[in-house]
């Protein structure tokens, strides 16, 4: 079956409200863990991961950082518009310039109470220390939301410093409350670094520095990718396929060095800690496909669509699809590749790069269902109706999994 023509109603399950974690757990590393291979299951803590991964594999990580991605601005009359900045607007290169920006920026977001803001109305955000005024005003209307200018009166702050001093942790909307100053900190991996995320890479979230020696004593390597998340995470698929859903594009910013780690692992095994990571690596995939046959990716735009790997006949070997990136990366003399994705993993694909997969519980009728059942097949109705059963915490402050390729 084309993935076009899966039925979304077939990825659900009832989750039950108390199921979802609102807070994480005291300990980031004990969150508990099911281990999902060859259609058994067993459970541990994330602080014994180390345990269930041979010596010899690759874990890559997603290093983005969460930014305070919502600004709440108040009108002259008191009421509260909230602007969440999702992305960019496309006259930057990159979320990384788009971020150093000085003095204004033009951004992408979602308004609400949108229709309280008159046209020609400049909504304004007072900081004391240090001391600024960022200023809103809307540039452009589209059917995802609007394009803001975002300005402010201090030269010596970037936007990213804009945003961590006026803006607020965005959490996720099912949580239903209000970011505290615990979230600061564990809506954050210990390993962030890039920022430009709208919503944590939350796999990682279970991850400490005592679990990230374990692992290195063990002999398994560690490495980063960046895959900056947008809202379009959490969109729901709405239609009754898959044909009619938009698959949302996402930044990423890999470098040489990690492609050429990649190809030493091809043999021992990759295992992508997060929905992001997995999407990011087999974006590389189909990206040095089109370079090996010759086809110029859209790297100003959008490399990866939504339909790529469907719409393709590729049993290219990896290594060669890889090399072929390098290459292309030698000759346009740079040792980063940034650009976007739409990818969909969805049943019918086949992975190329991971062969395992760390990730939390995730919402019905969702894609990243979809990628996780891409991976392991019907199993997944099993996993989430044991998970169901033994009370695992659910979403993105829940618990998690390590699930093996079928």
């Amino acid at each position: 079956m084309h993935p076009r023509d899966i039925r979304i109603e077939d990825y659900t399950y009832q989750l039950p409200d108390e199921c979802i974690a609102r807070y994480p757990l005291p300990e980031r590393d004990a969150s508990k863990l099911l281990i999902w291979e060859n259609g058994a299951s067993q459970e541990d803590t994330y602080r014994n991961i180390a345990a269930h991964i041979p010596a010899g594999t690759l874990l890559v990580f997603n290093q983005t950082k969460v930014v305070h991605a919502r600004l709440l601005f108040q009108k002259a009359t008191g009421g509260i518009i909230e602007v969440f900045c999702l992305e960019p607007h496309e006259q930057y290169p990159d979320v990384q310039t788009a971020m150093l920006q000085k003095r204004k920026v033009w951004w992408n977001c979602m308004i609400g109470g949108a229709s309280k803001w008159k046209q020609g109305m400049v909504l304004t955000i007072e900081n004391n220390d240090p001391e600024f005024t960022l200023s809103a005003s809307i540039k452009e209307r589209h059917p995802g939301g609007f394009t803001l200018e975002l300005s402010w009166n201090n030269d010596e702050l970037s936007f990213a410093e804009i945003l961590h001093y006026a803006g607020k942790v965005p959490l996720p909307p099912y949580l239903h409350r209000e970011a505290e100053v615990s979230d600061e900190d564990r809506y954050q991996t210990i390993y962030a670094r890039n920022e430009g995320s709208v919503a944590a890479p939350t796999a990682g979230l279970h991850f400490t520095p005592q679990v990230m020696e374990s692992l290195r004593e063990k002999g398994i390597d560690t490495a980063f990718v960046t895959l900056h998340v947008g809202a379009g995470t959490f969109k729901p698929v709405k239609s009754e396929t898959m044909a009619e859903h938009d698959m949302h594009a996402e930044w990423i910013d890999v470098t040489a060095s990690l492609i050429e780690t990649l190809m030493q692992y091809l043999d021992t095994g990759i295992v992508a800690v997060g929905t992001t990571s997995m999407r990011t690596l087999e974006s590389l995939y189909w990206i040095g496909a089109k370079l090996h046959r010759g086809v110029q990716p859209d790297i100003a735009g959008i490399a990866v669509s939504q339909w790529d790997p469907y719409e393709t006949e590729e049993n290219l070997p990896v290594k060669d699809a890889l090399q072929a990136l390098l290459e292309w990366m030698m000759q346009n003399d740079t040792d980063r590749l940034m650009t976007r994705t739409r990818i969909l993993i969805a049943p019918g694909y086949n992975c190329r790069i991971v062969k395992g997969l760390v990730t939390n519980f995730h919402q019905p009728q969702s894609t990243l269902l979809l990628l996780v059942a891409a991976l392991i097949g019907d199993s997944w109705r099993n996993i989430y109706d044991y998970a169901l059963q033994h009370d695992y915490r659910f979403l993105s402050y829940g618990d998690g999994s390590l699930l093996w390729k079928s």
